[in-house]
């Protein structure tokens, strides 16, 4: 099995600070995205792919003003009581309170995703290390290019454990035998000027982390012991930038 780094994931408060600040701190204008009708956010991205990341993209996402959380509520069982709840979470912790905080002072980044071809066998790898990945979601949305189609790991929760260190799974493509690379957002983006040099974390459950990694064959990413933060490396038009989640 073998994973490697599919996207960046950036939350912003709305779209349009999004790229407001992406023009500031990048020093380009990001390409229109789409909207992710069960979960009313949308975004925008470009292309950081590198020869070292041949898949990488930049994601910035934000809840669609106009848009209601429309993933189907989910009975869940609620340990303490032993009653179920009625639970429905967008993706990326993008409901917690702290990380809406945090995004309300400027764009954050928040969070990876990691490719895969076979995302059963992947969240199966996971669960032997304890970890629950979550349901892997469908979705798609329309370019110009075609439809794009994907499964992601969403928890009910929405949580992205490990403060965000740990990646969501996605897999292109409605099954294995679909050519799931065929339509991916590296092939209906242009160049950005913008390319990923480096992705590292630090985590005070480093050794849990790394076996989770090495679980899912991850490459690319650096991991050492040390406070909760994902630091992403990017060369662009306004030079050498760092961006870090310090621990949201």
């Amino acid at each position: 099995m073998g994973a490697q780094i599919d996207h960046i994931v950036v939350v912003a408060q709305t779209l349009e600070q999004g790229i407001a600040w992406c023009e500031a701190t990048l020093g380009i204008t990001p390409n229109e995205g789409g909207e992710h009708k069960q979960f009313g956010t949308h975004n925008c991205l470009f292309k950081i792919a590198t020869p070292q990341y041949p898949l990488a993209y930049f994601e910035i996402i934000a809840i669609k003003p106009d848009a209601t959380n429309s993933i189907a509520p989910k009975a869940i069982n609620t340990p303490s009581t032993g009653q179920k709840r009625i639970n429905s979470a967008r993706w990326f912790d993008m409901d917690d309170a702290a990380l809406q905080k945090a995004v309300a002072v400027e764009p954050r980044l928040v969070h990876f995703v990691a490719q895969t071809a076979d995302i059963q066998a992947a969240k199966s790898a996971l669960k032997l290390q304890g970890i629950d990945r979550g349901t892997a979601v469908e979705a798609s949305r329309h370019t110009r290019k075609g439809r794009l189609e994907w499964k992601i790991t969403v928890r009910d929760d929405g949580q992205r454990l490990f403060n965000g260190t740990l990646p969501s799974l996605i897999q292109w493509g409605k099954n294995a035998d679909a050519e799931p690379l065929r339509l991916h957002p590296r092939n209906t983006l242009p160049r950005s000027g913008v390319s990923l040099q480096s992705v590292a974390v630090t985590s005070p459950s480093a050794d849990k982390l790394q076996a989770a990694y090495t679980a899912i064959g991850l490459s690319g990413v650096t991991i050492a012991q040390g406070e909760p933060n994902l630091t992403v490396t990017l060369r662009t038009p306004k030079g050498v930038v760092t961006l870090q989640s310090m621990g949201i």
